[in-house]
């Protein structure tokens, strides 16, 4: 499933996201915006530039390398940010493009899996061979001593799981920050992708939430998820918090302006 998910991304967001792939007589404003900016990043162009119709303002790229990539960016957001912040949340999504982030949490999903699967086949080897114990005391005895290594053996796959799904979303928060970094280097404009987030942002606050339930399947794709999450939700988050994303792209203004 893994690797199924790996070489058909393009087609399986597409899908589950009903966007449609828009051409260059249809969306000039966004297949121009698109071009130039691989032109300056030296990349190829996205195979496929698609539009979700929808109000929530919002964007995500996929694909297993540049050459496969799909961008797609919502109605919302084409209706809400001027010129300059369009620029600047597509050079974003070309940034995972080029970082190749797909690939990368899709290898790291696959250690989580197999580590899973391992475990799950830990517990039936064990149920299933325990059940040889002869009868009388030392069946019981073996039997007790079965159960206590199966209760050990589901907790492990627990821990394990939980400790896996941290540890990716970690590494997926820091592939965003890298994504707002590289983004940011495209453009040549941090403080744009810094307004945009957070106009994107406060728009998602202002969304009744059926309309965020609609699009919630593609969350985890957006360059902010679709989501009104609590300090729990934030630590199990593929995204790193608005706040922190802005410092972090203000400080690298900064630095640009210092070193110029």
């Amino acid at each position: 499933m893994a690797f199924f998910q790996y070489f058909m991304s393009d087609k399986l967001v597409l899908a589950t996201t009903g966007a449609r792939v828009v051409t260059a007589e249809e969306e000039p404003r966004l297949h121009g915006i698109i071009e130039r900016l691989v032109a300056i990043a030296d990349m190829p162009k996205p195979k496929k530039i698609a539009v979700m119709d929808t109000h929530v303002p919002n964007a995500f790229a996929t694909g297993r390398n540049p050459k496969n990539a799909v961008i797609a960016v919502t109605r919302g957001l084409l209706n809400r940010l001027n010129e300059r912040e369009l620029e600047a949340v597509l050079g974003h999504e070309l940034a995972h493009v080029k970082n190749r982030d797909v690939m990368v949490l899709t290898w790291a999903s696959v250690i989580v899996i197999a580590a899973g699967f391992l475990l799950q086949m830990l517990f039936w080897i064990t149920l299933f061979g325990g059940f040889g114990g002869g009868h009388g005391g030392g069946g019981r005895r073996d039997m007790g001593q079965l159960m206590i290594i199966m209760l050990a053996v589901y907790v492990g796959t627990i821990i394990v799981y939980f400790v896996s799904q941290m540890l990716i979303m970690t590494l997926s928060r820091y592939r965003e920050f890298a994504a707002d970094r590289g983004g940011a280097v495209i453009t040549g404009s941090p403080l744009q992708l810094a307004s945009a987030l957070q106009k994107i942002s406060n728009d998602m606050y202002r969304i009744p939430e059926k309309d965020l339930r609609k699009v919630e399947h593609a969350s985890a794709f957006f360059i902010i998820p679709a989501l009104k999450g609590n300090a729990i939700a934030t630590m199990f988050s593929s995204h790193p918090k608005v706040e922190e994303r802005i410092e972090r792209l203000q400080e690298m203004q900064r630095s640009m302006e210092r070193s110029s």
